[in-house]
């Protein structure tokens, strides 16, 4: 069985009265005689595809979810009929069919095992793919258990519901999920070239370090997922302040490039806006090249908002990641912020996080851990909430405020919880969903050090402010 990842070039061509409405780069299933239907009537693989086309919307709009789900579809259907079991076949087969899955896939060879995660996502694509089944009247039965309960959330009483074939996961607190402030530096030197005490390492071999050391700094301090900073263009870019500040520069990140195309305002220190303006004047400027991609997209008249695209007036916060991918400028170039040779944009920063952890863990610390683009993340939610429970952030915004330099960043910062700033910042739809994230992170530390931190300041302050009750009765 095969996949086929669709795109509409040329269907002019093809015959049609009109255009396909099948959405660019939708995974195809086939079987290897290219058959959808035989004798039997329609193949399985025709369901799973029109299943696929669903995707978009119904909660999966990113191409990276519609492969990984046709895959596990694809598996599952070779798995089923290896053994000679109907994909709509009754509760019986099914549910014997999906231990026999389960067992080669979490026990069996080697190279077909798989992860807990990776287990996971195929759980939850079949079982999508069920419900959508059941809803068409195409599935009688479904080969999973779910288990129903109950729990207090935000002081109602809800219901709540458990694919049984999901694997249990290990305690949170068992896995370090971010990096410590020291390790965080030295992801920062590596990135850049550097030895542990910030000078030049003589065994370095990477290429474009500035640009590596910046947009590291940028992830650290933005907290951005991969998919956000990966396709951020140069112009999107915020100012630098033209005076260093204590309070964080607010960074908005572009609604279709988001995670839910949900719009967001992060912020990132000035050390680190600095590195990366720093990138963009010497760096970046001599990679800029002739690059063009197959189907460009050329901008002139370009600001911090949009330009001119191929004519056409169009904001950046209106374009895919894809689309920013064929942006180039009127004499070639891509206009990503991050270049390789020839002006061509870089994308690949999981595969360099996780050769620069190697390096480090290899020539200076052997407990270093992998860094992939989401530990940043962990490590900018940890750093910034620390900041915000020990009364850095607000301490700023109140000199800010004091000298005349005051703006909404600031007053938001005097008046708000520092969970709904981080919550804001991570653009999480709820308070909830934060505090469950972190829970899954260290942050008892971060209250007990605070509290160790300022304990005899609140106890004499304590003391002082009963004294003076006390002076008062008198």
């Amino acid at each position: 069985m095969l996949v086929h990842y669709f795109s509409a070039e040329g269907w002019q061509s093809w015959g049609l009265s009109g255009e396909p409405l099948i959405p660019e780069r939708m995974p195809v299933l086939y079987d290897d005689d290219f058959l959808f239907e035989d004798e039997g009537g329609p193949r399985a693989t025709r369901a799973v595809n029109a299943w696929l086309r669903t995707l978009p919307s119904s909660g999966a709009p990113s191409p990276n979810s519609w492969r990984a789900y046709a895959l596990a579809a694809r598996d599952w259907l070779m798995h089923l009929r290896r053994h000679r079991v109907p994909v709509f076949g009754t509760r019986q087969e099914l549910v014997a069919a999906l231990g026999t899955y389960a067992d080669r896939r979490l026990s069996g060879p080697l190279d077909e095992r798989l992860e807990s995660s990776s287990w996971e996502l195929q759980v939850t694509a079949l079982s999508r793919f069920y419900d959508w089944a059941e809803n068409e009247g195409l599935a009688a039965a479904v080969p999973f258990t779910v288990a129903t309960g109950k729990r207090m959330e935000q002081g109602r009483l809800v219901e709540t519901r458990r694919n049984r074939a999901l694997m249990r996961r290990p305690k949170p607190h068992v896995k370090v999920q971010y990096l410590e402030s020291d390790f965080a530096g030295l992801f920062r030197y590596g990135l850049a070239g550097l030895g542990p005490d910030g000078l030049e390492d003589a065994t370095f071999r990477g290429r474009f370090p500035g640009r590596n050391a910046a947009i590291g700094a940028l992830v650290l301090g933005t907290g951005m997922r991969s998919r956000e900073f990966t396709h951020l263009l140069v112009h999107e870019v915020p100012p630098l302040p033209a005076e260093p500040t204590e309070v964080p520069i607010p960074w908005a990140v572009p609604e279709l490039g988001a995670k839910g195309r949900k719009f967001r305002t992060t912020w990132i220190d000035y050390a680190s806006l600095a590195a990366v303006h720093s990138y963009i004047a010497l760096d970046r400027e001599m990679s800029q090249g002739p690059w063009r991609p197959r189907r460009p997209l050329v901008v002139e008249e370009a600001d911090f908002y949009g330009g001119r695209v191929n004519g056409r007036c169009t904001r950046w916060s209106a374009l895919r990641p894809e689309e920013r991918l064929r942006l180039v400028g009127p004499e070639g170039g891509s206009l990503l912020l991050a270049l390789s040779y020839e002006g061509r944009p870089f994308v690949d920063w999981g595969t360099l996080f996780r050769r620069t952890a190697r390096r480090i863990r290899e020539r200076f610390e052997p407990r270093f851990p992998d860094v992939a683009p989401h530990r940043c993340r962990h490590t900018f939610a940890m750093a910034t909430l620390e900041r915000l429970v020990e009364g850095h952030y607000r301490q700023a915004a109140q000199l800010a405020a004091a000298t005349g330099d005051s703006s909404g960043l600031a007053f938001y910062l005097l008046k708000a919880d520092p969970l709904l700033i981080l919550r804001d910042l991570l653009g999480h739809s709820s308070v909830v969903t934060t505090e469950v994230y972190l829970k899954r992170l260290d942050v008892h530390r971060i209250y007990r050090a605070a509290w160790e931190r300022t304990r005899g300041v609140i106890r004499a302050a304590a003391l002082a402010e009963a004294d003076a009750e006390f002076a008062e009765a008198f």
